[in-house]
């Protein structure tokens, strides 16, 4: 007897997502198959200690994005990560834990935070996010926003 395989969503090259830990909601985000790991726009990233612990102080996105809040966060439940950079280079990244919603879904996943300023979209998704839930069309952009906005999706 084969094991039914659960159905994968297709989202497309880009969307906009809920990130409700940070009260974030549609932020435009490209998914990226290339990318290991998901990836938000951080800036003013400390390390710090606090009652004898490790905790990173971070800003989302910055100023001159519509949806910055300005809001600081802090979390002691953090690693730190070497990744490849968009420009191959390899560096040092902590990295954090939250939910992210997609198509009215919360799924709980990592994300580096890193310096997206040059970048077009605050917000990547990876492959370890996409693996197992969706299949990717190029041609196809907003699906799970449109979705939630109840408009009908093209082609």
């Amino acid at each position: 007897m084969r094991k039914k395989t659960k159905e994968k969503k297709v989202i497309g090259s880009r969307d906009k997502a809920d990130l409700p830990e940070f009260n974030l909601f549609d932020l435009p985000c490209k998914i990226d198959t290339g990318a290991a790991t998901s990836a938000i726009h951080c800036f003013q990233v400390k390390l710090l200690e606090e009652k004898h612990k490790e905790v990173i102080s971070f800003r989302l996105l910055d100023p001159a994005h519509d949806a910055y809040n300005g809001k600081e966060f802090r979390t002691s439940n953090f690693k730190e990560k070497r990744v490849k950079n968009s420009f191959g280079q390899s560096e040092y990244r902590y990295v954090i834990k939250s939910k992210i919603v997609l198509f009215g879904k919360a799924i709980e996943t990592e994300f580096t935070l890193a310096d997206r300023i040059l970048m077009r979209y605050p917000l990547l998704l990876g492959r370890r996010l996409l693996r197992s839930k969706f299949l990717v069309d190029v041609a196809r952009y907003d699906i799970s926003f449109r979705l939630k906005n109840n408009t009908e999706n093209p082609g």
